[in-house]
Formats: structure tokens, C-alpha cells, sequence
């Protein structure tokens, strides 16, 4: 007995958290797989364009180099993915817990990521040109380098958010949270930061031309 549930001991924990192998299997044979386990499942360089995952467990999956595009990830759990370099444009990813996730030269233009949680995430020169990320939480995101042109960043919060060198060139940051966010030559030409809370927000080198700043005046200093 002592032998069997040391046996079971050493078992048991392996299995905790891997993803379902019958879910895996759908996913492949149809492109669609909502609600399912594929946590932890090795989906790199996978062409998953215009797949059905919405509320699917993806925690720890890779999913790097993979083609998302058009994909259905509303609610999915991808904490701790590694997306790095894959294919996002117009997927939709609204509510999706998206923190600690890699996204690192990710294309997530036109994506919607509309109440998002992406605390932690690494976007560092992500394409987020067009991307919906009103309300999102970005929380102590990496976003070093990453393409913001005209991106809808309304109420969205960029607490301590890395944005150095980050393109924001027309991004709508109305009522943004940007305190303690480093923007740091960051190109804000045409950005609209009305109502935007800027306490401690570093913006050494950052370009303001055309920058509707916090209390409505427009800045043409970087012009």
C-alpha cells in the first residue's frame, strides 16, 4: 500500500494542469474547441485562423509563431502563454486574462482586446496599430518599442506600463491611467490624453505635436 501511493504521489502532480487530449484532437480536426482544457498544449506555428476558443483554458500554452487571425478567444485563459510572434490581427480577445503572457513581436492590430487582462504581459515591439483596448488592464505591461498607431486605449490602465519608445501617433488615451508609466521618447503626435491621470508619468524626449494633453490644451512643442 505505502508503495502504491507513493506511486501515486509521484504521478498525480504530472498531470495537474496539462491540457485534454481529446479537446486537443477537436481543435485539430475541427478548428474549434470553446470552453476546452489546452493548458499547457504545444501549439507552436498551429494555423488556427478563425478558430473557435472562446472561454478555452490556454494557461502556459505555446503558442508562438501560431496564426490566430480572425480568432474567436472572448474569455479564454492564455496566463503565462507564450504568443510570441504569432498572427492575432482582428482576433477577438475581449475579457481574455491575457497576464504574464508573452507577446513579444506579436501582430495584434485591429485586435479586440476590450476588458482584457494583460497585467505583466510582454508586448515589447507588438503591432497594436488599430487595437481596440478601452478598459484594459495593463498594469505593469511591457510595451518597449510596440506600434500604438490610432489605437483606442479609452479608461485603459497603463499603471507603470513600459511605453518607451512606443509609437502612440493618434492613439485615443481619454481617461487612460498612465501613473508611474514610462514614456520616455515616445512618439504621442496627435495622441489625445484629455482626462488622463499623468501623476508621476515620465515623457523625457517623448515627441508632443498635436497632443491634446490631460486639461484639453493642444502641445506643439515637438512639432
Amino acid at each position: 500500500m505505502k508503495h502504491l501511493i507513493l506511486a501515486l504521489a509521484l504521478i498525480l502532480p504530472l498531470s495537474v494542469g496539462a491540457y485534454d487530449p481529446e479537446h486537443l484532437k477537436k481543435l485539430k480536426e475541427t478548428n474549434e474547441c470553446p470552453n476546452c482544457d489546452l493548458s499547457k498544449a504545444n501549439l507552436e506555428k498551429a494555423n488556427l485562423q478563425g478558430a473557435n476558443l472562446q472561454g478555452a483554458n490556454l494557461q502556459g500554452a505555446n503558442l508562438q509563431g501560431a496564426n490566430l487571425l480572425g480568432a474567436f478567444l472572448e474569455k479564454a485563459k492564455l496566463w503565462k502563454a507564450n504568443l510570441k510572434g504569432a498572427d492575432l490581427n482582428e482576433a477577438n480577445l475581449a475579457f481574455a486574462n491575457l497576464s504574464g503572457a508573452n507577446l513579444n513581436g506579436a501582430n495584434l492590430s485591429r485586435v479586440n482586446l476590450q476588458w482584457a487582462n494583460l497585467e505583466g504581459a510582454k508586448l515589447w515591439d507588438a503591432d497594436l496599430t488599430r487595437a481596440n483596448l478601452v478598459d484594459a488592464n495593463l498594469t505593469d505591461a511591457y510595451l518597449r518599442g510596440a506600434n500604438l498607431w490610432r489605437a483606442n486605449l479609452r479608461g485603459t490602465n497603463l499603471w507603470r506600463a513600459n511605453l518607451r519608445d512606443a509609437d502612440l501617433t493618434r492613439a485615443n488615451l481619454d481617461g487612460a491611467n498612465l501613473e508611474n508609466a514610462d514614456l520616455r521618447s515616445a512618439n504621442l503626435d496627435g495622441a489625445y490624453l484629455k482626462g488622463a491621470n499623468t501623476k508621476f508619468v515620465a515623457m523625457k524626449g517623448a515627441i508632443l505635436c498635436n497632443t491634446t494633453m490631460t486639461d484639453g490644451r493642444m502641445i506643439y512643442s515637438g512639432c
